[in-house]
């Protein structure tokens, strides 16, 4: 009987700590962003049986994840949204930063095939725009169940070198299961763990009449996920070991100047970065470095959140997108995080907010072919010894290693 009550007793503190409020956030449950969803935008939900793994998505915002919770409609929603804008109902040109934990974009950004600028401008915010069709139009739903929802958009987008890409996506959003969840990780998860885990598994078809080559350029599914930053909040990309002479350089930081080592350190198994949504920065695994994973926790609220993505192992070309002309238009990254924060002293922030991010592998389609990029977000919250066991199985990094990596 003693240890049934010290069962329940412990099932309610992690639900308690896994709702309690957010201080950066006026209105954090999941009931409470859902209801502000539907004031705006259509919603829907995806729920495991008995409800306590939930997740919303909206159609007419690009067929995006905009947040989930692993202990019900009370518990805590874990996806920052945009409730300014949003409200707002006007739309931006330069980027419609809606939040979300999952939206779809395509790559490059930047560089001579850039999907963001025009033909012959300068690679500055002014001049950067996100393509109309994942900017400000919605997704058509397909299909959907209780577990999962399917859409598709076609859309034509013209790139810095003038080539027209025509393609057609199809996206599908789930809900995990536990032993889905269990499969992704590769480890048993404790009992009593509250857990939410959703993929989006996003395909392009080249449905125009040319191929697309890299001597026009070529695109990558670029998938990116918005959380809310906070004081305590760590990222860590774990990598490939190895002498730069024969890798490269271990992490690329460079996207908006030099990242301080105040906010960015390399350790021996994993980079970690600051997600505290103060300072604008940027960071990117290259092709001989990633591991398909990365993830960020959160040590004030306890909450360990991880990202896992389909990694080929044949494939090496992957979109540049830096913002500028470079001589290797093929040699980007495959995972980012970015941290939010203005772009120049006393500017507002787009958010703040902080990223983690994935992209396909280069698209060099025929007419009719297609690519597909798969992207896992996980979030688990709970007794630290249990969260501490998983981000060594799935990242190599313990709880530790996150909070003591900028001393």
């Amino acid at each position: 009987m003693k240890q049934q009550w010290l069962a329940v007793a412990l099932g309610l503190s992690l639900v308690l700590a896994c709702s309690r409020q957010d201080t950066q956030k006026p209105n954090v449950t999941f009931q409470d962003d859902v209801a502000f969803l539907h004031k705006y935008t259509s919603v829907i939900l995806l729920s495991s049986a008995d409800s306590s793994a939930q997740v919303a998505v909206t159609p007419d915002l690009q067929g995006r994840v905009m947040t989930s919770t692993a202990t019900g409609a009370s518990g805590r929603s874990y996806g920052w949204i945009n409730r300014e804008l949003i409200a707002s109902g006007i739309p931006n040109r330069h980027i419609n930063a809606f939040g979300g934990e999952d939206r779809f974009w395509l790559g490059p950004e930047g560089g001579q095939y850039s999907l963001y600028f025009a033909k012959g401008d300068p690679f500055d915010l002014q001049h950067w725009y996100t393509p109309r069709p994942f900017n400000e139009e919605g997704f058509i739903v397909l299909r959907q169940n209780p577990s999962s929802v399917a859409f598709s958009k076609r859309m034509s987008i013209r790139n810095y070198a003038d080539f027209v890409f025509t393609l057609e996506l199809q996206r599908t959003v789930r809900l995990l299961s536990r032993a889905e969840l269990e499969e992704r990780v590769r480890i048993e998860l404790p009992a009593g763990l509250a857990v939410v885990g959703f993929e989006s598994e996003n395909t392009i078809t080249n449905i125009g009449e040319r191929a697309w080559e890299k001597e026009t350029g070529l695109v990558s599914i670029w998938i990116l996920g918005m959380f809310t930053p906070s004081p305590t909040t760590v990222i860590a990309v774990p990598y490939v070991a190895g002498p730069e002479a024969a890798l490269g350089p271990v992490v690329v930081s460079d996207y908006f100047g030099a990242v301080p080592p105040d906010r960015l350190q390399i350790k021996d198994h994993a980079v970690f970065f600051k997600g505290d949504g103060l300072y604008r920065s940027k960071i990117g695994m290259p092709r001989n470095r990633v591991k398909p994973v990365l993830g960020s926790y959160d040590s004030a609220l306890g909450v360990l959140t991880l990202v896992l993505f389909t990694l080929p192992e044949e494939a090496r070309d992957y979109v540049n997108s830096q913002w500028r002309i470079t001589d290797h238009p093929y040699a980007g990254d495959v995972a980012n995080s970015y941290n939010d924060g203005p772009a120049s002293p006393g500017a507002k922030p787009m958010g703040p907010f902080y990223e983690l991010e994935s992209s396909s592998p280069a698209a060099a389609l025929a007419p009719n072919e297609s690519c597909t990029h798969r992207h896992t977000t996980l979030h688990f919250c709970g007794d630290r010894t249990q969260l501490d066991q998983i981000s060594l199985a799935v990242l190599g990094v313990s709880l530790n290693d996150f909070k003591t990596a900028f001393n």
